[in-house]
C-alpha cells in the first residue's frame, strides 16, 4: 500500500493518481443514483470519486457503470474442482474480487497442511481470498475422515493475513448440547467472526445456537426459515450453487430494507456451471429479473457482504476503500467489461505475473481393491430406508420402501428408480464399505463414482450394476481421485483430481470440457440430474437432513445417529 501522504496527495489532486477510470457513471449504494465523475486509484486504494482527476494511467470507461467488486461470502474452492489460483483466473473476470472460503474439504483429507496451502495460495491471487479456519474436521463422529482438527490444532493457524475467523459450524447439535470440543473451538474464537450452518433449526434451539456468537447462516432453504434467522439477528447468505439452489425461494425477502442483513454466496459452483450460467454475476442478474431492485441486489453482493464479515475496507466505490471495481454495460446485465482487483486490472498479464504455489495432497486415495460382491447388502428384511434426492437441494427425504431379499441381497431396481449407493473409506484408515439405496438419479445401468464426497471425501459410488461400480471405484484409486462414469465393461468418462482427490492440476477450461463429457456419459446411463456428481457428493454429508450415508452406514440426520 502506498504511504499515507501519497494517498492524501493523490486524493486531493495535488499529484496525479496512479490510475484514473474516466467517463463512466458510478452506482451510488446509498441512494441508488448513477453519478458522474472520475475514480482515482492510488496503489490498491480508491482515493477520489465524484470529481475530475489526472492520472499516470487513464482507462476510458465511457458508457459503462462502475459498481463495487463482488464478494462471495461462503464457498469451498475445492468444490470448483480447480486450485485456488485457477479459481482466481476463472471468476475474477466475472467481477468477483473477494472470496470467503472454508478449506474444510482439503482439511478433511490432509488436515492443517491443506489450510496452510490455501493460506499460501491466498498470497498469490488477484482476488482477495479470505481463508476461514475449518471448525468441523470431520463434520461429525459418524464418518471416517483423513484428519481430525481439534481446537489446539487450529490455534497455530490463527493470525494469517488471509484469516477472518472460524468457518461454518456444521455440528449444530454439538453447539446446542455443549459438546466439550465444540465449546473449546467456540471459546477460541469468542469475540471474533464465527460462521453458521444450521439447516431447519428454529425456536429455542436456534436461539441457543446464535447465542454461541455465530453471526451468519447460508443453509436457509425457505423464506420462512430465513425470516426467523433474520429476526434473530443472523446475517442470511442467499445461496445459489451447482446443487444447492435457494435463490428463488429467498428472493422475495431481499429488499432495500432487508439488504443490510443479507448477502450472496455460491457454496460451490463448478467451472461448467460458471461457464454456462455465471457466478455471483448470475445471481445478481437473476435477482433483478425476478423483481429485486438493483440497489438491493448490488448491496447484498458488495457492501452488506463486507459489513457481515467486518471487512470495513471494501464494499463501496469510495475514498479509502480497496480498489475493487467492476464496469458493466447495465445494472440488469451485470456483464463485467473491466475488473479492477486491489488496484490491478484483471487480465492475462496480471495472472501470468503470479507466483505458482506447489500442490499438496498427492497420492491420497488409499482405498481397498474392490470386487463386485463388495456392493451386495447383507439383509434379512424387506423394509428399507432409501435416500430421496431433491433436485436442486442438498436436503434429502427419508423414504421407506419394500425391497425383496434375494439370495441374501437386496438388488437395485431401475424400474423403481432404486439404485445402490456405497461409500468406501479411502484414507487407509479401516477399509469400511457401507451400502444403501437412493432414489432420484433415474439411472438405468452402469455406475458413477467420485472422491468428492462431503465432507470426509471417501469414495462414493451409485450404480445399477455391481461390476460397473467396482470398475468405477477402482479407477478412482488409479487416477488419484476424481469423477468416473462406467458401464459394466469400460470407463466411459473421467476427470482426474489428484490434489487431495479434490482438485485438478489442469486449467479450468480443460476441467469444464471434461465435465461436459462426464455429464454426457451420465446421461447415457439414464441419469436425469443436471449436476449428478455434486448431487452425489452431498448424499454423504451427515449434517444435512434427513437421510444420508457415510462409510459407517446410513445416517438418520434428524436423530443424528447411524441406523442400526
Amino acid at each position: 500500500m502506498p504511504d499515507l501522504e501519497t494517498r492524501i496527495a493523490q486524493g486531493r489532486g495535488d499529484e496525479p493518481a496512479d490510475l484514473v477510470l474516466r467517463g463512466g457513471r458510478l452506482f451510488d449504494l446509498v441512494t441508488g443514483d448513477l453519478l458522474d465523475g472520475d475514480v482515482a486509484i492510488c496503489g490498491d486504494r480508491i482515493v477520489g470519486t465524484l470529481g475530475a482527476y489526472d492520472g499516470n494511467r487513464v482507462i476510458d470507461v465511457s458508457g459503462l457503470i462502475l459498481v463495487p467488486g463482488f464478494i462471495d461470502t461462503h464457498l469451498h474452492i475445492e468444490s470448483s474442482l480447480v486450485t485456488p489460483q485457477e479459481f482466481d483466473r476463472c471468476v475474477a473476470p466475472r467481477g468477483i474480487t473477494t472470496a470467503i472460503c472454508d478449506p474444510h474439504e482439503i482439511a478433511n483429507v490432509i488436515g492443517a497442511e491443506g489450510i496452510r496451502y490455501f493460506q499460501a495460495c491466498a498470497r498469490e491471487t488477484l482476488i482477495d481470498i479470505k481463508v476461514q479456519l475449518s471448525s468441523c474436521v470431520p463434520s461429525t463422529h459418524m464418518e471416517t475422515a483423513g484428519a481430525t482438527l481439534l481446537a489446539e490444532d487450529l490455534r497455530p493457524l490463527m493470525g494469517d493475513a488471509s484469516g477472518l475467523g472460524l468457518a461454518e459450524f456444521m455440528n449444530y447439535p454439538g453447539v446446542i448440547h455443549r459438546d466439550p470440543e465444540a465449546m473449546a473451538k467456540l471459546q477460541l474464537f469468542e469475540g471474533g467472526h464465527i460462521d453458521g450452518h444450521c439447516p431447519l433449526l428454529s425456536g429455542h434451539d436456534l436461539n441457543a445456537y446464535i447465542s454461541a456468537g455465530i453471526r451468519t447462516e447460508h443453509e436457509a432453504t425457505s423464506a420462512e426459515e430465513a425470516l426467523e434467522k433474520l429476526r434473530k439477528g443472523m446475517r442470511v447468505l442467499i445461496r445459489e450453487g451447482s446443487v444447492s439452489k435457494d435463490l428463488h425461494a429467498l428472493q422475495p425477502l431481499l429488499s432495500e430494507r432487508s439488504a443490510m442483513l443479507m448477502a450472496l454466496c455460491t457454496d460451490d459452483r463448478n467451472p461448467l456451471d460458471i461457464a454456462e450460467h455465471g457466478h455471483l454475476d448470475y445471481m445478481i442478474r437473476t435477482l433483478i429479473a425476478l423483481g429485486t431492485s438493483p440497489l438491493a441486489a448490488y448491496r447484498a453482493a458488495t457492501l452488506s457482504a463486507a459489513e457481515a464479515f467486518g471487512l470495513k475496507d471494501r464494499g463501496m466505490i469510495a475514498p479509502g476503500k480497496r480498489a475493487d471495481i467492476v464496469a458493466v454495460t447495465s445494472l440488469e446485465a451485470c456483464d463485467a467489461q473491466l475488473v479492477i482487483a486491489g488496484g490491478i486490472r484483471v487480465c492475462d498479464d496480471a495472472f501470468a505475473a503470479r507466483r505458482p504455489v506447489a500442490p499438496v495432497g498427492r497420492n491420497s486415495v488409499r482405498a481397498p481393491r474392490l470386487e463386485a460382491d463388495d456392493f451386495r447388502t447383507t439383509a434379512n428384511r424387506a423394509e428399507t430406508d432409501v435416500i430421496g434426492i431433491r433436485d436442486g437441494q442438498i436436503l434429502t427425504d427419508h423414504l421407506h420402501e419394500i425391497i425383496p431379499v434375494e439370495d441374501g441381497d437386496k438388488r437395485p431396481d431401475p424400474a423403481r428408480d432404486l439404485a445402490r449407493i456405497a461409500v468406501v473409506e479411502r484414507h487407509g484408515k479401516n477399509g469400511n464399505i457401507a451400502c444403501g439405496f437412493v432414489r432420484g438419479f433415474c439411472m438405468t445401468r452402469g455406475a458413477i463414482a467420485s472422491t468428492v464426497c462431503h465432507d470426509h471425501h471417501n469414495i462414493v459410488c451409485v450404480g445399477q450394476d455391481y461390476a460397473a461400480m467396482a470398475l468405477a471405484a477402482n479407477r478412482l484409486s488409479e487416477i488419484e481421485g476424481g469423477f468416473v462414469v462406467a458401464d459394466e465393461t469400460a470407463i466411459l468418462a473421467e476427470l482426474a483430481l489428484p490434489v487431495a482427490g479434490l482438485m485438478s492440476l489442469r486449467p479450468f477450461e480443460e476441467v469444464r470440457d471434461r465435465l461436459i463429457d462426464l455429464r454426457a456419459a451420465a446421461r447415457e446411463l439414464g441419469v436425469t440430474l443436471e449436476e449428478p456428481f455434486l448431487q452425489l457428493a452431498f448424499l454423504a454429508l451427515p449434517v444435512i437432513p434427513a437421510l444420508k450415508i457415510t462409510d459407517r452406514g446410513m445416517v438418520d440426520v434428524t436423530r443424528f445417529e447411524i441406523i442400526a
